[in-house]
């Protein structure tokens, strides 16, 4: 909400909601990223309510040290959770309510990477270990705010041949395929993903 007497943003770049709309339309990138911000509200709407959980709130955009679109505790553990959307045009109704299609997962800045053998890259890929947990708008498939979640280690390596071993084993792929319902790695019981963490720990 803006400000008590300030004109919200139709009034002041002077628009209507028809050509706000139209321009949204038009603009692949305009809607992408228009709609990876609303993403990160809705996440915090639609999958931050439970009593059990704190919003620690989001990080700095400009940070590239620390991935994660958001901050969280549950019980007495920080996740950080990365929120990407569908890609609109991967987006395939199956039938009735199954649906598939291809989330983009890389970073928005390239940066070199150090691997642990010593090699470095200039890339746009995510990184193994770089944040906890993947949280997938999937509006794309219907419409519809739905969300789905997949643990950082369970995410699918990239496969690009030129890269060297470790690199391969460290880099997440930066297209991934996911389908609704979910079907494993992903889930959309964001609660029992996190408790399955607490599980882990002590096998």
């Amino acid at each position: 909400m803006p400000p008590i007497n300030q004109p919200n943003i139709l009034e002041r770049w002077g628009i209507t909601i028809e050509q706000l709309t139209e321009l949204v339309d038009q603009n692949p990138s305009l809607r992408g990223i228009l709609l990876g911000y609303v993403a990160e509200t809705k996440f915090r709407d639609l999958c931050l309510n439970h009593p059990l959980i704190t919003d620690l709130g989001k990080g700095d955009d400009h940070d590239r040290r620390q991935k994660g679109d958001r901050k969280i505790r549950y019980k007495d553990r920080e996740f950080i959770v990365e929120v990407k959307s569908l890609q609109t045009k991967t987006c395939t109704n199956l039938e009735g309510e199954k649906w598939v299609g291809k989330a983009q997962v890389d970073g928005s800045d390239r940066r070199i990477v150090t691997f642990s053998d010593g090699t470095q890259l200039n890339t746009t890929l995510l990184l193994k270990g770089q944040f906890d947990i993947l949280a997938i708008n999937c509006f794309a498939f219907g419409n519809r705010w739905r969300f789905i979640f997949c643990k950082n280690e369970d995410l699918p390596n990239s496969n690009f041949k030129k890269y060297a071993p470790e690199q391969h084993k460290s880099l997440i792929a930066s297209l991934v395929t996911v389908n609704w319902p979910p079907a494993p790695p992903f889930t959309d019981n964001l609660i029992q993903l996190m408790e399955s963490f607490f599980r882990d720990k002590y096998k």
